[in-house]
């Protein structure tokens, strides 16, 4: 384990805003794409994420619906029409577009399986209270598109942090994905649980009663993974609201993440973290409220992240950042220990001004703000 440095205002961007006008605002707002996409999902050596585009369009209304529409590889187009609550997670093949209408749609209690697939685009969902599993799992898969989402779950005294597992996990090889204006959170905030020792949340006896997630994206989910995930792990995550979570927005571990113009409030423990080699480029992202630490590449995995683990937190190897374009990480703690070589992302990709990003992505993220 290489030791750990605090870098407060290490590579900032000497680049100046100036005053935004209209104009500025609807430019930097305007995707880069038709399609609202853009990031590692749109600009990859396989093409575009088109999801089920040329394939029949469905809508359902019904789990036995859903359950049939999302299997197979055939190219398709699945509206999701109100509320589902299917017994078994959901597994979605390749060449797939599922869309909630209007408002969005809800799917409760069971989460999305996206194994061994290829070509899918999820908008518009929202995906809660998932037991003893992640909300969304995508695993050896590529050019994978998750927009307008959103994600919840619950921790309470009974329960304990780790019933839930994570919101979106990236792992297992996979590629060339993009999760934009997504809306990561719980139901209130985390500030009581920052006073408690470590040895609470061995034994939970101490926990308070709230109703918030604990581990919200991680991307890599072992370190031991190095052959299988080295090479892949492209991701962008932008415009992404995260709210009174504790830990993982984003996790890292043996790729790329390029991380900019997200919003994050209350993120209590650890926000970015990359670590065993990860790289990110993090740039115009602004941290608001209580947040511990904004980024950090130190490979210790703290404590709070995994609470059923050592009181000391798990080692790994450091990972790597370097800091884009300003960024507002507010009083939290920026520890950087090794910065990388990842300083482009190699796409096109728009900037909101830091003045302009809480507006635009408190209006913008989530459900019903999208016409799919």
């Amino acid at each position: 384990m290489r030791s750990s440095v605090l870098v407060a205002a290490l590579s900032f961007s000497t680049a100046v805003f100036a005053a935004p006008t209209w104009h500025d605002w609807i430019d930097s707002w305007k995707p880069s794409h038709a399609s609202g996409l853009e990031g590692y999902a749109l600009d990859n050596p396989l093409g575009p994420t088109t999801g089920g585009k040329g394939g029949k369009a469905i809508t359902v209304k019904t789990v036995e619906e859903l359950v049939a529409a999302v299997a197979g590889d055939s190219p398709k187009i699945i509206y999701l029409d109100g509320e589902f609550r299917p017994s078994s997670r959901l597994v979605v093949g390749s060449n797939t577009s599922l869309l909630g209408k209007g408002k969005g749609a809800n799917i409760i209690g069971e989460g999305i399986n996206i194994y061994n697939a290829a070509n899918v685009i999820v908008r518009n969902i929202s995906v809660r209270f998932v037991e003893g599993g992640d909300g969304m799992t995508v695993q050896n898969s590529t050019r994978v598109w998750v927009d307008h989402c959103e994600f919840e779950s619950e921790i309470s005294l009974e329960l304990g942090p780790d019933f839930y597992d994570g919101q979106l996990d990236i792992v297992r090889a996979s590629d060339w994905m993009t999760v934009s204006y997504n809306y990561f959170h719980g139901k209130s905030s985390f500030s009581a649980l920052q006073s408690l020792p470590l040895t609470s949340f061995r034994s939970l006896t101490n926990l308070p009663t709230l109703t918030d997630h604990w581990k919200s994206s991680l991307v890599g989910n072992s370190d031991v993974l190095r052959e299988v995930d080295e090479g892949h792990l492209h991701i962008t995550y932008h415009h992404n609201f995260w709210q009174n979570i504790g830990t993982r927005g984003p996790a890292g571990r043996f790729g790329h993440q390029h991380i900019y113009n997200n919003l994050y409030e209350d993120f209590l423990y650890q926000a970015i973290h990359s670590r065993s080699d990860n790289q990110v480029l993090v740039e115009a992202n602004k941290f608001m409220g209580d947040t511990r630490t904004a980024l950090t590449t130190y490979g210790l995995v703290v404590p709070e992240d995994s609470p059923n683990t050592c009181v000391c937190g798990d080692e790994e190897l450091d990972g790597f950042a370097n800091l884009g374009a300003k960024n507002d990480f507010g009083d939290a703690i920026v520890n950087i220990t090794q910065v990388g070589d990842f300083t482009k992302a190699g796409y096109k990709y728009k900037l909101t001004p830091l003045k302009l990003l809480e507006s635009v992505v408190r209006k913008n993220v989530g459900l019903g703000k999208v016409k799919v």
